[in-house]
């Protein structure tokens, strides 16, 4: 037995019939010629199909489709000469048919109500272009302003890392260096004490270990703030940084994984992208009491993505409203390199933030191709 099949509409025949309508437009919008020459095509044959019919069967109201299309693509004067065209023909045709009388009235009330809708039609296009204009003006002037606004994110972008690395290395290069000297005279000091076998032995290491407890703390802070890594396009050197620097300081287990094969070409991609995992990870700290962090750098063809895990309390299911400042900074720096900001629940707990991007910059290194 035959089957039947429904065969819908080509979509290929449906894409050719709309260009080869705007061909015919943009032909008649152009061409004066073209536009003059349909119309009048148009006009013969009405007329001829009006003769055919005889005078009883009126045919003003066709006439209609010559005048609106000189005055839709043309102006108000080639309209109204079809206008008259049009009556012409009209009264050409029943006069050829036989008509016993012509009225002028009759002439006069078609002619008049032909010049209103040619004026009416007129002043319609002139609307539709000028409001057409407008939009196309204001469409402009957004893609200006969006344009101007991508320029100055990024240019901010880039004054906030330079002031971050500039204030990172003066944290490292001159308070470290200061409390350093700080703490070696400390502890001369305390070795002096110490051969005098004076009762201030036990304050002078207080005074040590605070200050190599400064140290210490101007070493996370200047690490915080600028990561040498990056320079040299290490974001896996400095995730891992990131992942031993919180197991130290907090004593919360971090593991960083990711592929060596990931190379981010575009600094300031790679540096939106730690200070997003910076973020997600002291959320999970400070915030979610988190015992386990997991941070996972993965490239999937031209998709590079992050992702930070934790097995706290969770993120809340509304968020507040507005949002808190670090969940405006992860998702402001994920828009300046062009990617997505997801934050979810794990599905044992916890949660999962990750940050997905597209982009020709992020490629395997050649020599592992």
């Amino acid at each position: 037995m035959p089957t039947l099949a429904y065969v819908g509409p080509n979509p290929l025949l449906a894409s050719s019939s709309n260009m080869a309508g705007l061909l015919w437009r943009k032909r008649l919008t152009n061409s004066r010629f073209t536009l003059v020459t349909v119309c009048v095509v148009i006009t013969g044959g009405l007329g001829y199909v009006d003769y055919l019919t005889g005078y009883e069967q009126t045919f003003l109201l066709f006439y209609l489709v010559p005048i609106g299309l000189g005055t839709w693509f043309g102006n108000f004067w080639i309209g109204f000469t079809f206008s008259v065209m049009s009556i012409v023909a009209w009264v050409v045709s029943d006069v050829a048919a036989g008509v016993p009388t012509v009225g002028l009235w009759n002439i006069g009330m078609a002619l008049g109500s032909y010049t209103v809708f040619t004026s009416l039609l007129s002043k319609l296009r002139t609307l539709l272009n000028e409001l057409d204009q407008r939009v196309r003006d204001r469409t402009a002037a957004l893609k200006r302003e969006m344009a101007e606004r991508e320029r100055l994110d990024q240019e901010i972008a880039e004054v906030a890392d330079r002031e971050r690395r500039r204030l990172g290395q003066n944290l490292h290069d001159s308070l470290g260096q200061h409390l350093t000297g700080t703490a070696l005279a400390a502890q001369v000091l305390r070795d002096k004490l110490a051969n005098r076998s004076a009762a201030e032995v036990a304050d002078a290491d207080k005074v040590v270990n605070y200050i190599e407890e400064g140290i210490d703390l101007t070493r996370n802070l200047a690490r915080g703030f600028f990561s040498p890594e990056l320079e040299a396009d290490g974001l896996n050197i400095a995730l891992q940084g990131l992942a031993e620097n919180i197991s130290e300081r907090f004593r919360v287990p971090c593991t960083f994984t990711g592929d060596d094969a990931v190379h981010v070409g575009d600094a300031t991609t790679a540096t939106q992208l730690y200070h997003i995992a910076q973020e997600a990870v002291i959320n999970a700290v400070k915030h979610a009491s988190a015992n386990r962090i997991d941070i996972g750098l993965a490239q999937n063809g031209q998709k590079l993505t992050l992702a930070v895990s934790d097995d706290g309390r969770g993120f809340p299911e509304k968020l507040p409203e507005p949002p808190g400042l670090g969940l405006r900074l992860m998702a402001h720096g994920a828009s300046l390199i062009g990617g997505k900001l997801a934050i979810a629940r794990n599905r044992d707990g916890g949660t999962l933030v990750t940050c997905e991007l597209n982009k020709p910059a992020c490629s395997l290194k050649p020599e592992l191709l």
